[in-house]
């Protein structure tokens, strides 16, 4: 009787055993939980962490920011869409002074939407009459059609091979083949923005060194370029795994993200590191204006919207009255880059002017309601505490 019940003890120990996870199982989870940073994208660049400042054009990016997230460890970035090659090479030379780490410069393949051809005349009257009222309101007048659209793309990569940064991204398409090829043997590496999965495959099967794989939760420009944006809106965390399932290459998971549970779930999701965007825009190293760093941090940020008023092409910003009262005339509106020059008489733009709130673009992801960090150091030191955790 005591032999039975001795090898029932055994068999159960065993069974129990089996079930438990070991040591070495721990050990292996333990060891993962502390190599968080230790991804395919920070071996790619030779960072210490997987968080990318999101790179802002429409001048709130700042050589501040970039550097400070550089120097923190995570990759600066910043955002030259609206300049020109001198200002580029002009921009990357001064980040170099405030930091030997890599940084990413921005740009847009896609800077003028083929609509321009066809936006004649009658049709910026019609703009003119549709915005005439809020003019008024501020004493401004309505603008002539602005001649002079900005810096073209062709004329930007050019900087960009004179400047060498660590990281070139793009949003709104792909360079030419020739262009990546050139990144490449000038040791640039190449980072293309997706909004769905057939985006992120053309962008791997480019040749691209990393894909940002951004959802609609993003604040700023949805920046797709197979489909209408309007027709590639999946947000972040259903974006991800499908885009991990699809792809070899890093990712980065860009779009509603602004604390460490967000690091979390897209590195478990399957992304390599984090594009934080509006998080890194409330701090006071970015060049927005007080009052849209202000409004990031009220209640308000909670009200974001998509629109086109802004640039002609569909953003998320914060609700206004320019948003609200002019959902139902978007036809309307000028294409891009048109649109966004016509605003600026308005001064809708907070880093050109401080104007009448109403009329202005508080650029906001869905998460704005989560920050808590005004400076761009603070916010970094407390994503990796919390991630060291």
């Amino acid at each position: 009787m005591k032999r039975r019940s001795a090898i029932k003890a055994i068999a159960i120990s065993s069974a129990i055993g089996a079930s438990l996870p070991s040591i070495a199982h721990f050990s292996s989870t333990t060891q993962k939980k502390t190599m968080w940073n230790k991804t395919k994208f920070t071996e790619l660049l030779g960072i210490d962490y997987p968080i990318v400042q999101g790179p802002f054009g429409g001048g709130l990016s700042s050589v501040s920011l970039a550097s400070t997230v550089s120097n923190a460890g995570g990759l600066g970035s910043y955002g030259c869409q609206p300049f020109s090659a001198q200002e580029i090479i002009d921009t990357c030379l001064e980040i170099r002074k405030h930091s030997n780490q890599p940084f990413n410069v921005n740009l847009w393949v896609n800077d003028r939407d083929a609509r321009l051809a066809t936006f004649d005349e009658e049709a910026y009257a019609n703009l003119c009459n549709l915005f005439k009222p809020y003019f008024d309101e501020l004493g401004l007048p309505v603008p002539a059609r602005p001649s002079n659209l900005g810096a073209k793309f062709e004329e930007q990569v050019e900087a960009v091979f004179e400047a060498k940064p660590a990281v070139f991204s793009f949003v709104y398409g792909i360079p030419s083949a020739e262009i990546l090829e050139k990144c490449r043997s000038l040791g640039i590496k190449t980072v293309g923005a997706a909004t769905t999965v057939d985006e992120a495959i053309a962008l791997e099967n480019a040749g691209v060194d990393a894909i940002v794989a951004t959802g609609f939760e993003a604040g700023g420009h949805r920046v797709s370029f197979l489909r209408p944006a309007e027709e590639s809106l999946t947000g972040t965390f259903a974006l991800i795994p499908q885009v991990a399932d699809a792809v070899k290459i890093p990712i980065i998971a860009a779009g509603g993200i602004a604390d460490a549970r967000g690091i979390k779930a897209a590195l478990t999701l399957g992304a390599d590191a984090v594009q934080m965007g509006t998080a890194f825009l409330a701090t006071r190293q970015s060049n927005a204006s007080q009052d849209h760093k202000n409004i990031l941090f009220s209640p308000e940020a909670r009200l974001t919207t998509l629109t086109k008023v802004f640039t002609g092409r569909l953003s998320r910003s914060i609700r206004n009255r320019l948003t609200e009262e002019l959902k139902a005339n978007e036809h309307l509106f000028a294409p891009y880059p048109l649109q966004g020059k016509f605003m600026t008489h308005l001064k809708a733009y907070p880093a050109t002017a401080n104007s009448n709130p109403d009329f202005k673009s508080f650029w906001a992801g869905q998460t704005a309601s989560l920050l808590k960090y005004w400076d761009a150091q603070e916010l970094m030191a407390a994503m990796v505490a919390e991630m060291n955790k």
